[in-house]
């Protein structure tokens, strides 16, 4: 999916002549702590709470204080890990997204990119999750899918996590099954090492039930 698709019409861009209070307004409403500020079509950048909190004055016109906006942004054709990359590391709650002449589209609210990696993901769909460990020179999804397959079940998703200093992988697997008791075993038998798994139903139950609350929180 690119950054086009979950552009957001709901949470409309600040002007220069808007106050701060209005910023202000308008952050407790839609749950962000960051908004951009658009001159027609052109992004002049991005505003946080803690900016506006800086003001003498939150009844003047944003316009009307000394700026210095940071300006993050993604084009409408990256895809939704580019945008997930930016709003991660700059820690963002909305990201503006622009056309390949820069021009303002709208902006990306993190409950959105949430939603579309929790179904990426087959949050909603029944199943277990089995995390391995191995090296990375062991590393075969040919034959990890072999082994998940030859226990007549289904790879749903998988994540590869790995850290700068060590040549091992984590991997978290989504799997069509509650029960992974066979699946567990086949991996044993070919020295797989596991470090987790999660394949009781009431478990797969408490984590939609989890996503469920946590969605509907960010969204009030």
């Amino acid at each position: 999916m690119y950054a086009r698709e979950l552009i957001s019409d709901d949470i409309p861009p600040l002007k220069t002549s808007d106050t701060g209070d209005r910023a202000l307004e308008w952050m407790n409403e839609f749950r962000v702590s960051h908004l951009p500020i658009v001159n027609n079509i052109d992004f002049l950048g991005l505003i946080s709470e803690a900016d506006i909190l800086d003001f003498n004055s939150a009844k003047e016109a944003i316009g009307a204080h000394r700026l210095n906006l940071s300006r993050p942004f993604v084009y409408d054709y990256q895809h939704t890990y580019d945008v997930l990359k930016v709003m991660s590391s700059l820690k963002l709650t909305v990201i503006p997204v622009l056309n390949d002449k820069e021009q303002y589209l709208g902006l990306i609210h993190l409950s959105s990119l949430l939603q579309h990696f929790a179904e990426m993901a087959s949050m909603k769909e029944s199943g277990g999750l089995l995390v391995l460990e191995l090296n990375l020179h062991d590393y075969s999804l040919s034959e990890i899918s072999r082994i998940v397959e030859s226990n007549d079940a289904k790879i749903l998703s998988l994540y590869v996590s790995s850290s700068v200093d060590s040549t091992l992988l984590e991997l978290t697997i989504k799997i069509n099954r509650t029960d992974l008791s066979a699946i567990i075993q086949t991996f044993n038998r070919f020295n797989y090492t596991i470090k987790a798994s999660f394949h009781q139903s009431e478990y797969v139950d408490d984590l939609k039930d989890r996503f469920a609350s946590f969605m509907k929180y960010i969204n009030i």
